[in-house]
């Protein structure tokens, strides 16, 4: 049965219809295709935009694609920098399960070919939500415990197929089409946490897209691809990437449970895995007057997995490092009772912070620890 993995997902993506999904499944996917606007929107004040557009402007000279909030390029620059913004600034959506962000490979492609074959809204919402249930349902086929011990990223790996799935919809692949369409993508995949800290974890997502897209107008040429990459015993994804893989788990109930569901979205600026520990700062924020002038020490307690992500950014230098770290939000949201990206500008007065040991080592006054 697991070998039937690649074809029951190429299938399901393939033949999908905006009548076979829920309607509180095609409300979810709305609301998660304006949160990937919204955030591509505020993705034109990153820091590194500006280098991802450069880029994306030398792929092609032709300028039939809308850049989100910006100015046209071509179907695959615009896919790239659109995948970037919607990253650009830390508050894009989080697939927990697998934390993989979904929208910023999903979304850009799938706005490109709809654009430029003059689809509908309809036909678009049928594609994303095609892309999100796969990039989703793939990830959850992995032991992911053991993916991410390996230092795998999921956006890079996943991210592909979903993109792929959502723009072999719009060009009305078949299933056999849609198999060769993953087979190209995974052939892409990949991105690992050896990025970390620095942008190019957000480069995985853009990557993502424009894999997606390549592989997607590669099948649509009729290129010969593997139909079955994610179970072939010689380097396919559930056999290469882990030793311990679910492809059952995969395709359970698929089109009655929607596993983009789980996408969640973010409330506020900053890494997604401390969005609890942002919930609980403000929490005490509004429930009691904390006047921050007569705090001497500020300890956070975070989880080992969540404290080795974001508890070494004691030493922000940039905002992408401050929007990581729990010592500067948790600090921004005690002193200004708000958290916005205005905060995380260079021109803020930054508060100093020190690095307490996962144990919990003594924290100096005046100083915000995390612990």
């Amino acid at each position: 049965m697991s070998e039937e993995a690649t074809a029951a997902l190429a299938a399901f993506a393939a033949s999908l219809t905006y009548e076979a999904i829920p309607e509180r499944v095609r409300d979810r996917c709305k609301d998660l295709a304006l949160d990937a606007l919204a955030c591509a929107v505020a993705g034109h004040a990153g820091e590194e935009t500006h280098q991802l557009a450069a880029l994306s402007s030398a792929l092609a000279q032709s300028r039939e694609s809308t850049v989100i909030g910006g100015d046209r390029l071509s179907l695959a620059g615009a896919t790239m920098l659109n995948g970037y913004l919607i990253t650009a600034v830390t508050m894009c959506d989080a697939h927990r399960p697998t934390m993989t962000h979904v929208t910023p490979e999903v979304v850009p492609p799938a706005l490109a070919i709809a654009e430029r074959d003059a689809l509908s809204g309809r036909d678009l919402l049928v594609a994303v939500a095609a892309g999100f249930e796969v990039t989703t349902r793939i990830g959850i086929g992995v032991d992911f415990a053991e993916f991410r011990a390996r230092g795998w990223h999921g956006p890079g790996i996943f991210g592909p197929f979903g993109a792929a799935a959502a723009v072999g919809r719009l060009l009305r692949f078949d299933a056999d089409a849609m198999a060769r369409a993953f087979g190209l993508a995974g052939s892409q995949a990949a991105g690992t946490f050896a990025a970390w800290g620095t942008p190019t974890v957000k480069f995985h997502q853009c990557r993502g897209a424009l894999s997606g897209l390549m592989a997607a107008l590669l099948a649509s040429e009729k290129f010969v691809a593997t139909r079955e990459f994610l179970t072939a015993r010689d380097g396919g994804l559930y056999n290469s990437y882990v030793s311990n893989s679910r492809p059952q788990a995969a395709i359970a109930d698929l089109g009655q449970r929607w596993e983009l569901e789980q996408i969640a979205l973010r409330p506020w600026p900053a890494a997604s895995s401390i969005q609890g520990m942002m919930t609980a700062m403000f929490d005490i924020v509004e429930k009691h007057e904390v006047d921050p002038a007569q705090v001497e020490t500020l300890r956070v307690a975070l989880s080992q997995p969540v404290f080795d992500l974001h508890g070494n950014f004691a030493k922000y230098k940039a905002k992408f490092e401050a929007l990581l770290s729990a010592h500067y939000v948790a600090a921004a949201i005690l002193h200004d009772r708000e958290l916005s990206l205005a905060q995380f500008e260079p021109n803020v007065t930054t508060i100093r912070s020190c690095a307490a040991s996962p144990s919990g080592s003594r924290c100096v006054p005046n100083q915000v620890c995390a612990a």
